[in-house]
Order: C-alpha cells, then sequence, then structure tokens
C-alpha cells in the first residue's frame, strides 16, 4: 500500500507539474491583429471551387519519363500530399524507360485544356521547351509548378515554384569518388565521366561540371591530382558517349584506355549503362563508380559490386511538395516557394534501406 500511495502521489505530481506548465506565462492564444489561429487555419470558402468549380482540387502532374521507375516514388508524394488536402491528382508521364520531352510536351498540351484541372506540376528537362504550356496554363488561369529537372528560362520563371535537385549536390559523388580511390589504395589511372550532350538536358550536364569539379579539388587537395587523368569532356560536361547505345560506349571507353580506375554516371540512362560496363569488362569491386539515381538497376548494381554508390534526389518531396505549394498559392496566395531536395549517397552499407517507402 505504501508504494501504490507512493505512485499515486508521483502520479498526481507529473499532473499537476503539466498543468501548470499549460497555464504559463508567455502562452499565445491569438494573433496580435486580433483573430484567432484556429480560425486563420481554416481552409477559405472558395478553394474547393478554384478554377474548376466542381467542389474539389484536380492537380495533374507530368514526368518525362514513367516507365523506368524513378518517377514511382514522386507519383507516391503526389498523391499522399493529395490525400492530405482532400485533392485529386492525375499521375501522367511519358511511357517510355528513358527521357522522352516529345512525348511529355503531347501529353502537357492535351491535359491543359482539360476544364476540370485546377494546377499543373511538370518536369522541364528540354529547356527552352516548355513556354507556350506555361502561356496556355496562364490564359486558362491554372497555377504551374515545376519539379524535378530546372529550366532556368522558363517563362515567368521566378513567379512559378520548382522543387528538386541541384546539381550542385553531384559533388557529393566526386568526393566520395575519391574517397574510395583512396581508401583502396589506388593511387593513378582515368577516372570518366561519360554524358551524352545531345540529350539537351542541361542539369544533367550541370551534374557532370559540379562531379568532374569535386573530383579534382578532392585529388588536388590530396596531392595525388597529377596522377591521375581526369576525363569530362573539352567543356566539362561529359565525355562523349551514346544514350542510344550507353552500355557499350562505356565498354568502349574503358577498354580503350586501359586503366580506368573511376567513372561517374549522371542520370538515370548511363548509371545503368555504368553497371553493366563494370560487369562486362571484369571491374566488379574493382572501379570506383558512381552514379545517379535508385531504380532497380542501381539498387542490383550496388548490392552486386558493380556500383559502388549512387545518389538519390529524395523524389517522394519532388511530388510532395509541388501539390502543397499549388495547394498554398490557390488557399494562401503562396507562390514560387522554391525547395532543395539535396541529395543522399546511397552505398552498399545503406542500400538495403531503400523500397516502397523509403525509396529516394
Amino acid at each position: 500500500m505504501r508504494y501504490l500511495l507512493g505512485a499515486v502521489s508521483a502520479l498526481v505530481l507529473v499532473a499537476s507539474s503539466a498543468s501548470g506548465a499549460l497555464s504559463q506565462s508567455g502562452s499565445v492564444s491569438s494573433a496580435v491583429g486580433g483573430y484567432s489561429f484556429s480560425d486563420a487555419a481554416k481552409e477559405a470558402e472558395g478553394t474547393k471551387n478554384f478554377h474548376s468549380n466542381d467542389g474539389v482540387l484536380t492537380f495533374a502532374i507530368v514526368t518525362h519519363t514513367a516507365g523506368n521507375g524513378f518517377f514511382d516514388p514522386v507519383y507516391v508524394g503526389a498523391t499522399v500530399a493529395a490525400d492530405l488536402i482532400g485533392a485529386k491528382v492525375l499521375l501522367l508521364g511519358s511511357e517510355s524507360p528513358t527521357d522522352d520531352p516529345a512525348r511529355e510536351i503531347e501529353i502537357l498540351n492535351q491535359i491543359v485544356n482539360d476544364p476540370t484541372l485546377d494546377g499543373l506540376i511538370m518536369t522541364t528537362p528540354q529547356v527552352g521547351a516548355y513556354d507556350d504550356i506555361v502561356r496556355a496554363a496562364e490564359k486558362a488561369g491554372i497555377p504551374i509548378a515545376t519539379t524535378n529537372s530546372f529550366d532556368p528560362n522558363l517563362l515567368n520563371r521566378s513567379s512559378i515554384s520548382h522543387t528538386g535537385q541541384d546539381a550542385s549536390a553531384a559533388a557529393i559523388a566526386g568526393e566520395a569518388l575519391v574517397k574510395c580511390l583512396q581508401e583502396r589504395g589506388i593511387t593513378q589511372g582515368s577516372i570518366i565521366l561519360p554524358n551524352d550532350t545531345a540529350m539537351g538536358n542541361i542539369e544533367v550536364n550541370n551534374r557532370v561540371t559540379s562531379a568532374y569539379n569535386a573530383i579534382v579539388k578532392a585529388l588536388d587537395a590530396a596531392g595525388i591530382l597529377a596522377n591521375f587523368k581526369v576525363d569530362a569532356g573539352p567543356e566539362n560536361v561529359g565525355v562523349a558517349a551514346d544514350m542510344n547505345d550507353p552500355a557499350n560506349s562505356i565498354v568502349s571507353l574503358i577498354e580503350s584506355r586501359g586503366d580506368v580506375v573511376g567513372a561517374f554516371a549522371g542520370n538515370n540512362v548511363f548509371t545503368p549503362a555504368l553497371v553493366s560496363a563494370v560487369q562486362q569488362t571484369g571491374n566488379t569491386d574493382k572501379m570506383c563508380a558512381y552514379g545517379f539515381d535508385l531504380g532497380p538497376a542501381q539498387q542490383e548494381g550496388i548490392k552486386s559490386g558493380n556500383l559502388t554508390g549512387a545518389l538519390g534526389q529524395q523524389p517522394f518531396l519532388q511530388g510532395f511538395w509541388p501539390v502543397m505549394q499549388l495547394y498554398l498559392q490557390i488557399d494562401r496566395g503562396i507562390s514560387a516557394a522554391n525547395l532543395d531536395t539535396r541529395a543522399q549517397l546511397v552505398t552498399k552499407d545503406t542500400v538495403a534501406n531503400v523500397g516502397k517507402r523509403f525509396e529516394n
């Protein structure tokens, strides 16, 4: 009984302490302007009838490649956000497993004229190709948000929000590559950064440049830059490779040089190709090979040792935030709130964490 009474006394003491904490001075119950926070937190009366006037917000998200799995977590993020705000979201994109801006633009031209649409989210991998879409959406009164790939020259760019990974994140892979060389005791050789600039994806080109600069800087800091030939082409946006035959292109680069000890690929076309090339040339667990994105091919490559690591873009955010941004723009007048999704380096030690709910 003594112990029971002691426990009850302790419980009363905790309860009274909690009550006291809630009654402490400094608590804020209303805004300085006089309105209540609970009233101000409510959705605006006309939000659900914005544009389409049908009692429900409908957003569409259109990507340039829905066929390779990268955008799956983007679509999941968009769905989660839409569920939170009671909206509908149309998940659209090119059926191709490789970049297909032409098909994306075809879909965009169709959806922008849909009278039930209240907001449009799109990727913009081909610089200069989306201005007509922006004009049509603005004429129809439909707000736009861009995601994933970034077109810096997009019409009215400063008033359109963007969610995506800044290309400078590729430096994380460049630094990791040099660390890998040092840990393996590799003191000389060639490092290649294959890319096909004909793809017209400036974001990928910028990634290659960022990775190249990071590799050179790290090698120089270690005092071993002179021992390596780092090749990212004459303009540091990638040594020439063929996007139509990426694996064989990289195999040719490796075999023709004979001393390739490191490689970096900047997108979902050349990274799986790098995985295949490393295996074909007998460099499994030997070459320091890094890439981008975390689709099935990248995950399997990391597990098998044909890819040392890959950078995830945290694409869940690239679907979640644009939907929320459009909602906030409609309901709160908040526009052009950009989000940098940064990057996470995934290696053999952490690849098991990547999956349906944690893919990035």
